[in-house]
């Protein structure tokens, strides 16, 4: 296989060659990094200089051989042509070497001269057997690795080299840049040498890299693959082919536009590592360890245990060979490969030697805790537990609570101090909260406990009232409200702005147990408007919303109190406080922005129960867009965040939005499994247990259990009164009560819970006030509906949910068609059915697609036309039906049929949605209905 951008060097070779057979020998060092193609590079050569007629020898210098005595000589005569003689001259040579203990130091030190007279004309002998071996056939000797040439070829190769002009001899070595050069006189001797060379062979240009690809099988992909590549491999051929290797392995379609590091790329970067000198391991193995510190030179030299020089070398050498990039090993393979033949011992060594090392040079705590997480257990060192803490509140203040969690376990594991075990418990508690809220549980009652009697301070309330409510854990928390209730009147300003927020925080969530704000000022609206702590002014803008109704200052507030804060730990609570108040505020799209915003810097900064809550919040708003499918979407990663287990009482967020969201596209099955989950103790005294009454209501009543939905619907709308929070912004109960009294035959019922709401919901043109429209039209005369209908219809248009826009023009169609104007019904109704598929609710399209044809029809056939749609009634929804007309209720009519009420209700709302009615006033007559039976 051709060498690829070798060209030059190969070119200069062969002029030499041409030389030395016309007897001026020729030398020349090939110097290049590991694995940059030299022993390819001297096999080439050797093959060209066979075709020209030369004898070629070879030999290769061995670090484990370096203190044999003529180890590269007896390779590299191995195959010369020598007398018996000559040869046996070599035998005793290195016999007579190994009996005197080698060269000798004194031998290395001052040269030729210092051989034993035997030993000099030995080698000089050998020198004229080469010489007469060349007579006949010029020669070509190649030695590999001179760096590891053993004492006594050096000086056999230093007496050749002196003859060599006048020979026809080639000598062609290759030296590996390593982190300790070959012997200095071997380099001397060269430079003196009319006809010496020195050639580096380069690292591969992307070009070259492609080609190599191209050769080894990926010729398809080698120019997408080479970028990425060079980038891996810096352009070391060996790595190349290791690439090429290991992508060629998992298959061409899969290998692009990246190549494959896998199993060759790293066996080839074990080899690299491994060619040299002890000390370019030791230094590689630091430069991995303290790959993300930036450590200074003298750090790394100190933890390698080697000279500057030795380093500076070492680097050099690793650098050369495209080991490194900018000082540090490019691949995380590379640094598996220096690290991978060490013991676990030898590891947990070498990061506490690290750790040490840092903490001396005042290194940053998260730099040195690196080093103590790599060790099994960080004891030993009385600063560890210091160095933990600080380096676990660094992470968290960047937003990393998974490192910050792991540096206080380590601490927890190692300190023996309680009271400082007990804070770091406390600190454990919180940052794993975002994690995993049921992480931290395990720590709250004993850290209560440590509040209540003196062993931790006061304000560890705060924290812990918010995890001990989110846990259901009432009675735990009473003793920590009752301290923050207290802690504002302290004199500390901050600890009293934090006991003010917490405060704020917690009676927007938890109103039947936390009271609500401070006495100064008394109003949530008041709060809201005062400068200061933004968390504070975010929570109470959303007090004010769910007890006095949207306002405009409320809106003001939780806006300012978002652009001044922060995403963080500290913050991320108060942040969601804020987007609901404009959420229920009727300020949806402004809401749906904000959380948009804070849920993409939640997903950035990968905090799982950031997310979480973010994306539940969402899919809250996303649903009070006419957004059904998104709001699943998003509910079910909010749970795949967190799982159900940990969201302790605020599962109710996520869970009502999925029952609300499968409800409204008519996936009742989907709906009924999440029903099912197992609601944790305490739920109902929390502002998630309304959202989940309220959805679990709206899916009773979609599948025909009226009573059921109404016995929801009144619980949610009893608990909001007690708390001091019924708003139809907030939740709309009253409309979703008056249906279902309507399904149950109590029209004035109805009616009296759709005027509640209508006055409550106010003037603007909200959201709230387009579904209280609705609901009175629904329960009024069917001469009212026509303009109370027309208002909703305009309303929804402004406020953008879609779907309750859909559900205003389908029953505005069928006033219309009621009272003759059946182009304008079916027009109205087509909308509402492009609207319904649209929001992907498909069973509701379909229903008003296959609703045309019963309301248009019976408004325009009269009483053949009802007959028809009576004849869609199964006998017993017909028998159900004409006890309705003649005016039982449904217990009745249960006594009469002998059928549960339940299914007497489901019966009901199959009729309706058939004769395209929605009270039973509105039934045909009983005539009618008995000649269908009939």
């Amino acid at each position: 296989m051709r060498l690829v951008e070798r060209d030059r060097e190969l070119s200069v070779l062969a002029g030499m060659l041409r030389q030395s057979a016309d007897g001026g020998g020729q030398v020349t060092l090939v110097a290049g990094g590991i694995g940059c193609g030299k022993t390819s590079f001297l096999a080439e050569v050797g093959a060209r200089a066979a075709e020209r007629g030369f004898q070629v020898h070879g030999a290769a210098g061995s670090l484990a051989e370096r203190q044999s005595p003529g180890a590269v000589l007896g390779q590299l005569l191995r195959d010369v042509d020598l007398p018996l003689q000559d040869r046996k001259v070599l035998a005793d040579l290195s016999a007579r070497t190994v009996r005197h203990g080698g060269a000798g130091s004194a031998v290395a030190e001052l040269g030729p001269s210092a051989l034993e007279p035997e030993t000099s004309r030995s080698l000089q002998r050998l020198c004229d057997a080469v010489e007469r071996s060349a007579e006949a056939a010029p020669l070509l000797l190649c030695v590999d690795d001179v760096q590891f040439m053993d004492t006594l070829s050096v000086h056999w190769m230093l007496l050749l080299l002196r003859r060599l002009p006048v020979t026809r001899i080639t000598l062609a070595m290759t030296e590996c840049t390593l982190s300790r050069p070959a012997d200095p006189r071997l380099h001397a001797e060269l430079l003196r040498q009319p006809g010496y060379r020195s050639l580096t062979l380069d690292r591969l240009s992307p070009a070259g890299v492609a080609t190599v690809l191209s050769q080894h099988g990926l010729a398809a992909v080698a120019q997408v693959l080479a970028p990425g590549a060079h980038a891996v491999s810096g352009g070391n051929p060996l790595l190349v082919r290791a690439l090429a290797e290991d992508s060629r392995h998992v298959g061409v379609e899969v290998a692009g536009p990246h190549p494959v590091v896998g199993d060759a790329y790293l066996d080839a970067a074990t080899g690299c590592l491994h060619r040299g000198w002890p000390a370019l391991l030791r230094i590689a193995q630091a430069l991995a360890v303290l790959h993300d510190d930036r450590a200074a030179p003298e750090l790394v030299a100190l933890l390698a245990d080697v000279e500057g020089a030795v380093l500076a070398r070492g680097v050099r050498a690793l650098d050369t060979a495209g080991l490194l990039a900018e000082g540090r090993p490019r691949h995380p393979a590379l640094r598996t490969a220096a690290l991978g033949g060490l013991t676990g011992q030898e590891s947990s060594a070498l990061h506490r030697r690290a750790a040490a090392l840092l903490y001396e040079e005042g290194a940053p705590a998260v730099e040195v805790a690196r080093h103590l997480l790599a060790t099994p257990e960080p004891s030993g060192f009385p600063w560890a537990v210091p160095q933990l803490r600080e380096a676990a509140e660094r992470h968290l203040a960047a937003s990393r609570p998974a490192e910050a969690q792991g540096c206080l376990e380590a601490a927890l594991r190692v300190c023996g101090d309680e009271t400082e075990r007990l804070r770091i418990k406390a600190l454990l508690a919180g940052t794993a909260w975002v994690l995993d809220p049921s992480v931290g549980a395990r720590h709250l009652v004993e850290l209560a406990g440590a509040v209540r009697e003196g062993r931790l301070p006061a304000h560890y309330s705060l924290m812990l009232a918010k995890y001990l409510l989110w846990h259901g854990k009432y009675d735990e928390a009473a003793d920590a409200i009752e301290r923050i209730t207290r802690s504002g009147d302290e004199s500390d300003p901050v600890a009293a702005a934090e006991a003010r927020a917490t405060q704020e925080l917690l009676s927007a969530t938890y109103p039947a147990l936390v009271p609500s704000g401070s006495t100064r000022p008394r109003t949530a609206r008041q709060r809201a408007a005062l400068p200061g702590d933004p968390r504070s002014r975010g929570a109470a803008a959303l007090s004010d919303v769910l007890r006095h109704g949207p306002g405009p200052e409320a809106v003001a507030a939780a806006q300012a109190s978002m652009r001044t804060m922060r995403l963080g730990r500290n913050t991320h609570e108060w942040l969601t406080c804020a987007v609901s108040a404009l959420l229920f505020a009727d300020r949806i799209k402004e809401s749906a922005d904000w959380c948009d915003h804070w849920l993409a810097e939640s997903r950035s900064r990968r905090v799982p129960l950031w997310i979480a809550e973010f994306s539940s919040l969402r899919a809250g708003i996303a649903l009070r867009q006419g957004r059904p499918v998104q709001a699943r979407v998003l509910a079910e990663a909010a749970l795949a965040q967190v799982h159900p287990e940990s969201w302790g009482v605020c599962i109710g967020g996520p869970l009502a939005n999925l029952v609300q969201a499968n409800t409204d596209i008519g996936d009742h099955a989907a709906a009924a499994e999440y029903l099912e989950i197992v609601l944790p103790t305490g739920m109902f005294h929390s502002r998630f247990g309304l959202y989940y009454l309220h959805a679990r209501g709206s899916h009773y009543m979609a599948t025909g259990q009226p009573q059921a939905a109404l016995d929801d619907f009144l619980n949610c709308g009893d608990l909001m009164g007690r708390w001091g929070l019924d708003q139809p912004a907030l939740i709309p109960w009253r409309s979703g009560a008056a249906r279902a009294r309507l399904a149950l035959g109590d029209t004035a019922g109805a009616l009296s819970l759709a005027r509640e709401q209508l006055a409550l919901a106010g003037d603007g043109l909200s959201r709230t006030r387009g579904i209280s429209l609705r609901a009175l039209a629904a329960a009024s005369r069917p001469s009212q509906r026509g303009s109370l209908l027309t208002d909703a219809v305009t309303i929804l248009e402004e406020s953008g949910d879609r779907l309750q826009l859909a559900g205003a023009l389908a029953e505005l169609s069928t006033t219309h068609a009621r009272a003759g104007r059946f182009d304008r019904a079916e027009a109205l109704l087509g909308q509402a059915a492009r609207l319904a598929e649209e929001c992907g609710t498909p069973g509701f399209a379909e229903e008003l697609r296959s609703a045309w044809p019963v309301p248009i029809g019976l408004a325009r056939g009269g009483s053949q036309a009802a007959e028809r749609a009576l004849h869609l009634l199964s006998p017993a929804e017909q028998r159900v039906a004409d006890l309705a007309v003649r005016g039982h209720t449904n217990r009745e009519i249960s006594d009469r049929l002998g059928i549960t009420v339940s299914t007497v209700e489901q019966h009901l709302t199959r009729i309706f949605r058939k004769l395209g009615v929605r009270a039973r006033g509105d039934l045909p007559e009983r005539a009618a209905i008995e000649a269908a039976a009939g």
